[in-house]
């Protein structure tokens, strides 16, 4: 992830776009493991899997809350191992606890065993499947904008931050607001304030956004 939270890296979103503009159809994009408030992968893909597999000690405790909360197909692989069952026990008891509406999604249970190609003819069926039922939705495309605009807003806020602290490591400004800050000569709000105030936001307001189809393009970048 190289530092970044979330169970991503700041350069997967650059990926995935590249990779769609090639045509792709279907990007596959996996995570280092995410914890129970690292769920960016929901921000990005449009099918979130979330895959477990048996003998991990207390299932129920290694499928965090906020996880079963984004998962759109739990996957349990290597099911040819002991406990496989109990495991699928265990997170259709989880699920149970969630509530769905009458025509909302409920996420299938799928089972594999990918050194041998067992269940992934299955598992790509319910990918398939789930991807047909969001594109019949009526809040599809409202979706895809807020994709759109939880990326514009996620890449605008970490590039501001570099050039801002790029422009706070010249003559050492950075550590100097932190040694006042040590010395109690400024609170953190202050300091934040006082930085900010340096800043000039009137040529933002004089913005002007380039026509559609223009430089700053005009395809749907949303990945698949």
């Amino acid at each position: 992830t190289r530092g970044a939270m979330g169970g991503l890296s700041r350069s997967t979103a650059d990926i995935v776009t590249v990779l769609d503009a090639f045509g792709m159809d279907v990007i596959l994009i996996e995570t280092v493991g995410v914890g129970q408030d690292e769920v960016d992968i929901t921000r990005m893909a449009d099918t979130s899997l979330v895959v477990t597999v048996p003998g991990l000690g207390d299932e129920i405790q290694a499928i965090k809350a906020g996880i079963m909360e984004i998962g759109d197909i739990f996957v349990v692989n290597k099911a040819d191992r002991e406990g496989a069952e109990r495991t699928v026990r265990d997170i259709r008891q989880m699920l149970e606890l969630r509530e769905f509406t009458g025509n909302q999604w409920q996420p299938p249970i799928v089972l594999t065993t990918a050194t041998e190609g067992r269940g992934i003819p299955e598992l790509a069926a319910e990918i398939a499947k789930h991807y047909a039922d969001l594109t019949t939705r009526p809040d599809f495309e409202e979706r895809k904008r807020r994709k759109a605009r939880e990326r514009f807003l996620r890449l605008l806020r970490d590039e501001m931050m570099d050039h801002l602290l790029d422009a706070l490591a010249e003559e050492e400004r950075l550590e100097r607001i932190v040694d006042r800050i040590t010395r109690k000569e400024i609170d953190p709000y202050g300091a934040a304030t006082l930085v900010l105030d340096t800043l000039s936001f009137e040529r933002l307001r004089g913005l002007k956004l380039p026509p559609t189809g223009g430089a700053a393009g005009g395809r749907d970048d949303t990945p698949r």
